[in-house]
C-alpha cells in the first residue's frame, strides 16, 4: 500500500460522511466558481469544456455541467475504452447515461470523440481525490486522466486544467509524493472557490 492509496482511502472514507445537504451545498459552490473560471479562461466567449460527472460520495459536478450549458458552453464528457483510454460524447440536460464497462461509473450515449478533441477545448475539469499545492494530483487511480495529460503535454496542446476536490483535500505542497507519470495541474476547484497551485519547474 503506497502513501498516495492511504490518502485516497483516506479521502473517500472522509467524502462518505458528508451529510446530502453538505453535498448539496459543495455542489452550488463548485458550480458558482468553475463557471467563473470557466468565463476567465474563454474570455468571455461560448467555448467548450471537458468535465466529468461526480458519482457517489464525489463532489457533485452536475450542477457545474448545467451551468456551463446554461451560460452557452458545450460539454465534453469521458467514455472509458479498452487501454486506458478516454473518448467523449457532447452532453446536454438530455443526455442518457449507461454503466461503463470499465470503471464504476455511468457515462453518455452519444457520437463518440477520440481524445484529439480535448486539444480544442478551452479548459479541462479533472476528477481528483487530492492535490497537494505543488500540483501533484492523486486520481481514482485509473490512470486514465494521466494518459490524457501526458498526450496532451507530448503534443504540446494542453489547455488549462482544474482539479475538482472538496476543501479539505487541498494539502500542503509536498504531501502527495510525485511519480514519473503524473502530470501536475496549476489550479484546485473547490466549494470555497479557486485554488492557483504551483507545481515545480
Amino acid at each position: 500500500m503506497t502513501l498516495k492509496d492511504d490518502i485516497r482511502r483516506e479521502n473517500r472514507n472522509r467524502r462518505l460522511t458528508l451529510t446530502g445537504q453538505q453535498r448539496a451545498d459543495a455542489g452550488a459552490g463548485i458550480a458558482r466558481y468553475g463557471l467563473s473560471w470557466a468565463d476567465a479562461v474563454a474570455q468571455g466567449e461560448r467555448a467548450t469544456f471537458a468535465a466529468y460527472v461526480g458519482v457517489a460520495a464525489e463532489p457533485p459536478t452536475m450542477p457545474l455541467l448545467a451551468a456551463l450549458h446554461a451560460a452557452g458552453h458545450r460539454v465534453l464528457l469521458p467514455v472509458c475504452e479498452p487501454e486506458r483510454r478516454l473518448s467523449w460524447v457532447y452532453w446536454t440536460p438530455e443526455t442518457v447515461f449507461v454503466r461503463s464497462r470499465y470503471a464504476p461509473i455511468d457515462e453518455p450515449v452519444g457520437e463518440r470523440f477520440d481524445s484529439d478533441v480535448v486539444k480544442d477545448v478551452k479548459g479541462i475539469f479533472l476528477p481528483a481525490t487530492a492535490i497537494d499545492e505543488g500540483g501533484n494530483r492523486i486520481g481514482q487511480g485509473g490512470g486514465y486522466y494521466d494518459r490524457l495529460l501526458d498526450k496532451l503535454d507530448a503534443d504540446r496542446q494542453r489547455p488549462p486544467a482544474v482539479a475538482v476536490v472538496y476543501d479539505h483535500e487541498v494539502l500542503p505542497a509536498g504531501a502527495i509524493p510525485a511519480e514519473p507519470f503524473d502530470k501536475p495541474v496549476t489550479a484546485a476547484l473547490t466549494p470555497r472557490g479557486i485554488v492557483q497551485l504551483s507545481p515545480a519547474g
